[in-house]
């Protein structure tokens, strides 16, 4: 039997289980096209396969894109898609996948049956976040557990995640993070927010509790602050949570501004806080924190493991709104020591969190599982 490809030689690869390219949503998004652009532009042939579009695009950065419906209901879209997605990619045999989210766990002994070498990137402890609680909490351990037992290669984005599954599974991991674009942004677009250049203080996240956006909000609002607080994003399955978020701050100087699809606006809002609050908590190595930290954002995360890794010391944290008040207060006294803050925490993941690097990482990785593969 001969083993395909050869080890220098370009690889069919097909990226499966995101919303797909180009990245308007999450840390799943921006890594594909982070990653798929470069494995791209080194020679690789990248298939995207992308939930459907009004007017789906073929070709993005140099990545093919393969569109595909989806059941449009939070307990299926994921699974629905990448369904149709793996069936699409048996019939073109790519030298090897990379499943994301192990919500898709049934569908790895279908790749592995068909002798297809597969990772899976393991999102965060999904099992831990409020959305899915009940059934959908015990579907996910059931998941991360399955995918753990399956033999498939492992990607975990942060040492949190790896640890994670070499202590609950004994299994080994590829410990690839995320990168950070280190960005200057203007200022030009600031106004369209209705803000001043430092003076805001910023939230981007989801409105999930495990995000933790109504402790920031209580927490800016005992400040007394003298520059208002920015929230920006939206949750697609939770009104009721973004209800109580803005009941939170009805007394206070706080502008939800929704969802920010526009990237250059959004960069200019992370570059010219006076301090990002990064409330997210269950995740690994969170794209939205270091994007802040890329374009110099001062940073108060939450108290949580993931979030000590990425920041490396730079950054102030909090583990509830008596905390978040504290934070404000001493960024408030003190704007040039929170802007220096953010100028360490750039020079930190410019230097630990860099594209080419994870992009490395993925195609060694690629490589040793394509170099498995037999006829």
């Amino acid at each position: 039997m001969s083993v395909l490809p050869e080890a220098e030689g370009p690889l069919r690869v097909a990226m499966i289980g995101t919303r797909g390219v180009p990245a308007r949503y999450g840390g799943f998004e921006t890594a594909v096209e982070q990653v798929g652009r470069r494995l791209a532009g080194r020679g690789h042939r990248v298939t995207v396969y992308c939930r459907g579009a009004e007017e789906p695009a073929r070709e993005h950065l140099g990545m093919e894109l393969v569109h595909l419906p989806a059941v449009r209901r939070r307990s299926l879209e994921t699974l629905s898609h990448a369904g149709l997605s793996v069936l699409h990619a048996l019939r073109h045999r790519p030298d090897v996948a990379v499943l994301f989210n192990a919500a898709n766990a049934p569908l790895v002994p279908v790749l592995r049956a068909a002798r297809l070498p597969v990772a899976v990137h393991v999102d965060g402890l999904e099992w831990k976040r409020a959305k899915w609680a009940g059934a959908g909490a015990r579907y996910y351990r059931y998941a991360e557990r399955s995918v753990a037992r399956s033999g498939a290669a492992l990607v975990a984005d942060a040492r949190g995640i790896a640890d994670h599954l070499q202590d609950s599974y004994g299994r080994g991991s590829f410990l690839i993070p995320y990168g950070a674009e280190i960005l200057a942004p203007g200022t030009d677009r600031l106004a369209e927010a209705g803000v001043e250049l430092g003076r805001y203080h910023l939230v981007v996240a989801r409105m999930e509790p495990e995000n933790h956006v109504r402790e920031i909000v209580a927490g800016y609002a005992r400040a007394l602050s003298p520059v208002p607080l920015v929230v920006v994003g939206s949750a697609p399955y939770s009104d009721a949570y973004i209800t109580a978020v803005r009941a939170t701050g009805v007394t206070s100087d706080v502008r939800f501004l929704g969802a920010v699809w526009d990237q250059e606006l959004l960069n200019q809002l992370y570059a010219h806080c006076r301090s990002y609050l990064h409330g997210h908590s269950v995740g690994g190595t969170n794209p939205s924190l270091l994007r802040a930290m890329g374009c110099g954002a001062p940073v108060t995360a939450y108290d949580v493991v993931f979030n000590h890794e990425v920041t490396a010391g730079h950054a102030r944290f909090f583990a509830d709104p008596t905390a978040v008040t504290r934070a404000i207060r001493a960024d408030d006294s003190d704007p040039d020591a929170a802007a220096a803050r953010g100028i360490r925490g750039r020079e930190h993941v410019a230097e630990a969190y860099r594209w080419d690097d994870v992009a490395d990482r993925y195609e060694r990785m690629l490589r040793e599982l394509a170099a498995t593969r037999t006829r």
